[in-house]
């Protein structure tokens, strides 16, 4: 089996930034971080919108 420790992620995220760059490394985060905030909203507003229908009846 496979392993993956400390210096065989810093060699893999080493290739990956030369691959892509930091720019759209940074774009893709801040889109991913962007999505998530925007998924947890929904939930929110989601629960919320059940407990106001569930207070009504």
């Amino acid at each position: 089996m496979m392993s993956f420790s400390i210096p065989h992620l810093l060699v893999f995220l080493a290739v990956v930034v030369l691959i892509f760059g930091t720019k759209k490394l940074r774009n893709l985060g801040s889109d991913l971080g962007s999505a998530l905030k925007g998924f947890k909203k929904a939930m929110n507003d989601d629960e919320v919108e059940n407990d106001n229908k569930l207070d009504k009846q």
